[in-house]
């Protein structure tokens, strides 16, 4: 398994939460295997594993509560697991490459419209009485909003990115770099939050500082943005993340090309960009069934 993993993170560049959920669905398939067969499993033993103990293992974590979703991914760590120990043991895992994963209603992002997302915005710089502070709020968000940066994304970046240019680069999920076009608004806002800030902008040192000085926690964040939700009346769904699927799924009903978008985000497969095509189809036919009401 130690030795999967390093491959994981070498060849494919996952990141550390996703070794760790893959690590932890692997152990539970293996461990119930033990159980299930009362013997360890070495590699003769999974190379002779059979539909059924693929149906046994689904059917036990599904009786545990396990989630559609949750079971997918476990499946998907299983069958990664499985190719690569079968590819240098040299034995066959099609039963369980062959396994079918359950199916699952994959959750749709809920972006904010246009009007709101300018609003909170606007309301965010009311948050903070201390100029820099809410300068700084202003310009974490315009990024997540104008370049669709995940909030991580946003807060790992350090002083060496200044000064800004036409782009960004940003190192995503798995390690994986992108450029992001950096529109005025950004660099304006960017610029008002430098100019304010007491702490120098300095190559290794962190761009969004907390009050003394440290890297920005990311709770502080999520908590400004609770606040401007509430004086603005918008749903729990508005957190800093729905501004990431924001700008997607504004630039997609703008006329945005569903690769250019891919690329911008950052994500792996359009499979999941794909999911901000659903999100402008259900908010077309909600305008469709307003004006054409049904009798």
């Amino acid at each position: 398994m130690s030795r999967w993993l390093d491959h994981l993170r070498a060849v494919d560049g996952l990141s550390g939460n996703t070794l760790t959920a893959y690590q932890h669905d692997l152990a539970g398939f293996l461990a119930f295997l033990t159980q299930h067969h009362g013997e360890s499993l070495g590699t003769a033993r999974l190379a002779r594993l059979g539909t059924s103990d693929m149906r046994a293992w689904m059917a036990h974590e599904r009786a545990r509560g396990i989630t559609a979703r949750s079971l997918a991914r476990a499946l998907s760590a299983v069958k990664n697991f499985a190719g690569w120990m079968a590819e240098r043991e040299g034995f066959d895992a099609t039963a369980i490459l062959a396994a079918r994963a359950p199916k699952y209603r994959r959750k749709l992002p809920r972006p904010l419209s246009e009007e709101a997302a300018i609003a909170v915005l606007d309301r965010v710089e009311l948050q903070s009485e201390e100029p820099w502070i809410a300068a700084r709020d202003v310009a974490v968000v315009t990024l997540l909003y104008g370049c669709g940066l995940r909030i991580s994304e946003a807060l790992g970046l350090n002083a060496d990115a200044l000064p800004l240019g036409e782009s960004l680069r940003i190192r995503g999920k798995g390690g994986k770099e992108r450029l992001v076009p950096v529109l005025p608004a950004a660099h304006e806002a960017i610029a008002t939050y430098l100019r304010l800030c007491p702490f120098p902008a300095e190559p290794g040192t962190p761009l969004f500082r907390g009050l003394r000085g440290g890297r920005l926690n990311p709770r502080l964040i999520a908590r400004v943005m609770e606040r401007a939700r509430l004086q603005l009346g918008l749903p729990s769904t508005a957190t800093p993340h729905a501004l990431r699927h924001s700008f997607a799924t504004h630039l997609l009903a703008a006329g945005g090309d569903l690769r250019a978008i891919q690329e911008l985000l950052g994500h792996a497969s359009l499979t999941t960009t794909q999911a901000y095509t659903a999100v402008d189809t259900a908010r077309l036919m909600e305008i469709y069934d307003r004006a054409h009401p049904h009798s």
